[in-house]
């Protein structure tokens, strides 16, 4: 449903109030984390400008033009001023409370507690994984009594739960807890939040609003009701009704981040107006009463928001879309700007957090783009032939991107270059998809199979959403690297205003022009010549995929055999799109660890699978329950090969070497247990020993096996737990060690480097050296960097054993001392990343390094494996919500 937008006309904008509301805005960002003094300074004085600015109007009344009006200067500046302490003074306050809530006294002693809590939102999956790959959720929740070190006492305050994913799942928001943790001040410092990092899962108290409950039964009802759509489909759907993804592949969120559709799977205006518009235009069509419409469309608009859980961030999009609606019915959008000014000014005296939320911020700036700039851009269009649907599709995706991009910018480090092409292409069907499906929504619980059949029908459009993502957000070069953070969004915004004066001086197709040819002579040839990936005969590829393994045998054109899927779907999948594979003949898992099984579904998406072979353990159960989901989806049945099978799968020949049987009783069953493969590929040969560590690597020693070969997966991930006699006799000419940049587990271990550079074999690490490729070379072994963190390395200058892409060319592996993995040095930890939102658990892992000899090892503080090195992130987390971005 396309809603013909307005002609501007003559009617001048009104930007009094709005002004008041930005200069607010910026106000309550600038001190959001200040003292309580500071804020009430500010307050004060913002109130002595506002009189002053008024007194000296009456005195000395000066006029300019303001937006084709003449308007007075000191009341303008004053009603400024008077909108920054109406926010600042609240603010205040609520610091001051905040201050004097035990919450901060403990958090600053980061003491043992336990918490009291309401759940106030849905649990956001973070980005970076727990102990072996376990997910990890943030909730937001406030405190209603705090027991530290001696009896319960009443407390609140915002509180942001860190903790582990599963416990979490069908926590309904309104959920009364109780859980035990240790509180940190919050991890960017906000002086009206604090975190706790969980221990143990929440005990529940009592039940939630029934409110809450409808909503999870409707909500559960719709998944139910898309349960027989295809997979992209069927997590796409409740994700467009009412911004529930948790079903949705991760693969197909991060296309959607990269073509500028996110905004479709998350709750906002758009959604609101688009399921009450189609009710007010139906009434409207049966001649209803306006006074009926006006309380029919009410009651859609509190259903909608029951549905999608009245969360601040649903709340605030309720409001937008009342803004966007009223402004389209009355036929005079500019009319709306003050409109617009109030519902932020209210929305900043309710949330003072919000002032610094991404979401909020493109928001309200989208709502003001729909009403203020799209009507003209459409009228333009229109005036050039352009026919009326598609010139209002085109002026809303292209004005909300315009003024959204240096928010999306500033968080996310890029800009997408197909964003308004791919909402042009998705507008036309969003609208049925969400109509269709909300209703489904509302019929499930009634009746199962009606709501089936509307989702069946909503299902349609998905698909074609689904495409829509996958060409755009799929396509090499669809966004374009930026700087991050707010000079970053500045620039970017600096950039906007010049090609806008351009456009005003020598018009818009001069402009449009000029940014084409741009891009066809310089910037599409250049990035052409710097991609040079992947490097042309490559035989072996570690992919840089964090803490973790990846890695793949090239079996012919456009296939590959993969050899463990890494923790994170998203970063395995582009890893084999910029390796061009587009078949899996065979996907061998060596063990069940997350870190190594956890991107399966990243495999799986648009690429048949032929075969699945695991190690012969079973465990743990969270990697199982993965794989054998992952396979029965596609038909396949896992199996454990035996020692001595041999495999020939195209050009790649596998010989399983161990382990002979699953190991039992020592320090990591499942490290152990491990299928230890020597691959042969172009007459390289390829030894890859899973996480195999002392005792398995002893055994295969023991039985004599000849273990040489040319390259070294080095075993997991250049941990400690390694025999240099194994090591020793690979004889290897190159070793690579897969590991994530800045974990916390201490890998690679300086015992390990110091050993491969006594040994004198070359060592590759993807976190430093990005995807590795191994490429034959005249009867010796070279190799090939590419990523970020290959193009560090090489502005550094290139080292003596391998090139990196940018500017590729390969140099032969020589047995000679490396500066760089010579000196073993421990990666730096930190405390918490707070880009991620991710902390780590208080009990070592498995996975974790050896304590020094006669040490106990100790974990002074909750925080989780950092990090993968492309895990996209927000930059700035404040308050209670982290502005997480699509990357």
């Amino acid at each position: 449903m396309t809603t013909p937008l307005a002609a501007p006309g003559s009617e001048p904008l009104d930007l009094r109030l709005a002004t008041g509301a930005v200069a607010a805005w910026l106000a309550c960002v600038l001190l959001l984390d200040a003292t309580t003094g500071a804020v009430a300074v500010a307050a004060l004085g913002s109130v002595a400008v506002g009189l002053l600015a008024l007194g000296a109007a009456r005195l000395v009344p000066v006029r300019r033009p303001v937006a084709g009006h003449v308007a007075v200067v000191g009341p303008a500046v004053a009603l400024a001023a008077f909108c920054i302490a109406l926010v600042l003074i609240p603010l205040a306050g609520r610091i001051g409370h905040a201050r004097a809530s035990p919450l901060f006294r403990l958090a600053a002693r980061h003491a043992s507690v336990t918490l009291d809590l309401t759940v106030a939102a849905d649990p956001v999956t973070l980005a970076a994984a727990g102990p072996a790959g376990a997910p990890r959720v943030a909730v937001e929740t406030s405190a209603d009594a705090v027991r530290a070190y001696g009896p319960a006492v009443g407390a609140s305050g915002a509180v942001l739960v860190l903790g582990d994913a599963g416990p979490w799942r069908d926590t309904l928001p309104g959920q009364r807890v109780r859980l035990e943790g240790t509180l940190q001040p919050d991890l960017d410092g906000s002086a009206l939040s604090v975190t706790l990092f969980a221990r143990g899962s929440p005990h529940l108290l009592g039940v939630p609003p029934w409110w809450q409950r409808v909503a999870g039964t409707i909500r559960h009802a719709l998944r139910q009701a898309a349960s027989g759509l295809p997979p992209d489909e069927r997590g796409l759907l409740p994700g467009l009704v009412d911004g529930d993804t948790a079903d949705l592949d991760p693969v197909l969120a991060q296309r959607f981040r990269l073509a500028g559709l996110t905004h479709l799977v998350a709750v906002s205006g758009t959604n609101c107006s688009l399921v009450v518009g189609a009710v007010l235009l139906l009434l409207r069509r049966a001649r209803v009463r306006p006074w009926v419409s006006a309380l029919v469309g009410g009651a859609v608009l509190l259903m909608f928001v029951v549905v999608a859980r009245p969360s601040p961030s649903v709340l605030r999009a309720a409001l937008m879309a009342v803004v966007a609606l009223s402004s389209l019915a009355s036929g005079r959008p500019r009319a709306a700007l003050p409109s617009l000014a109030v519902v932020v000014l209210g929305l900043l005296l309710w949330d003072p957090t919000l002032s610094a939320s991404a979401s909020f911020a493109m928001s309200a700036l989208a709502t003001a783009a729909l009403i203020v700039i799209a009507p003209g851009w459409a009228g333009a269009l229109r005036r050039r032939r352009v026919p009326a649907g598609l010139a209002e599709s085109v002026a809303v995706a292209a004005a909300a991107h315009v003024v959204t991009a240096p928010v999306v910018a500033a968080i996310s480090g890029q800009v997408s270059l197909v964003a308004i092409g791919a909402n042009v292409l998705a507008e036309p069907v969003v609208a049925v998809a969400t109509i269709v499906g909300f209703l489904a929504a509302v019929i499930a619980p009634l009746g199962l199979g009606a709501g089936a059949a509307l989702a069946w029908v909503a299902g349609w459009p998905c698909r074609w959403l689904v495409q829509v993502a996958d060409f755009f957000g799929g396509l090499h070069g669809a966004v374009l690297p930026w700087p991050g953070g707010a000079a970053g969004g500045l620039a970017l915004l600096v950039v906007l205003a010049v090609v806008a004066l351009a456009s005003a001086r020598i018009g818009v197709r001069r402009v449009l022009a000029a940014a084409a040819v741009t891009a066809l002579v310089v910037l599409i040839p250049v990035r052409a010549v710097t991609s040079a990936w992947p490097p042309p005969g490559w035989v072996f590829t570690a992919c840089d995929i964090g803490q973790g393994d990846a890695l793949l045998l090239a079996a012919g054109p456009h296939q590959a055999v993969e050899i463990d899927a890494g923790p994170d779907p998203v970063l395995i999948d582009r890893c084999l799109r910029d390796l061009g594979i587009t078949s899996v003949p065979l996907l061998v898992l060596t063990h069940l660890h997350l870190d190594h099984v956890g991107g399966v579904v990243g495999v799986a998406h648009d690429r048949p699978i032929g075969a699945i072979l695991a190690g012969p353990l079973d465990e743990p159960a969270s990697g199982s329950a993965l794989v054998h989901r992952v396979a029965t989806e596609r038909g396949l049945t896992v199996y454990s090969p035996v020692v001595g099978t041999r495999l020939q799968i195209g050009a790649v020949r596998l010989d399983v070497l161990g382990p002979a049987r699953p190991y039992r009783g020592t320090r990591s069953d499942p490290n152990n247990s491990s299928l230890v493969l020597r691959a042969t590929v172009g007459g390289i040969r390829i030894l890859l020993p899973g996480d195999a560590e002392i005792e398995a690597q002893q055994a295969m020693l023991a039985a004599g096996l000849d273990l040489r070969a040319d390259v070294l997966k080095v075993p997991h991930h250049g941990s400690a737990y390694s025999d240099p006699d194994f090591l020793a006799a690979v004889h290897a000419r190159l070793a690579i060690v897969s590991v994530g940049l800045h974990n916390d587990y201490g890998h690679p271990s300086p015992r390990l480097l110091t050993t491969m550079a006594r040994l004198g074999v070359p060592l590759l690490r993807t976190d430093r050296d990005g995807d590795v490729a191994v490429v034959p070379q005249g009867g010796r072994v070279a190799a090939v960097r590419h990523g970020t963190a290959a193009a560090s390395a090489a502005a550094a200058g290139p080292g003596p054993l391998v090139a990196s892409v940018p500017g590729a060319r390969m140099n032969a592996c020589q047995h000679e001392r490396s500066a760089r993995t010579i000196s073993p040095a421990r990666s730096p930890a930190s405390s918490c990343w707070s880009a991620t939102r991710t902390c780590s658990s208080t009990e070592p892992s498995a996975r974790s390094p050896p304590p020094p000899a006669g040490s106990t090892p100790r974990w002074s503080r909750p925080s989780a494996p950092a990090a993968p090195s492309r895990v996209p992130s927000c930059t700035r987390c404040s308050g209670r919500r982290c502005s997480a971005m699509p990357a």
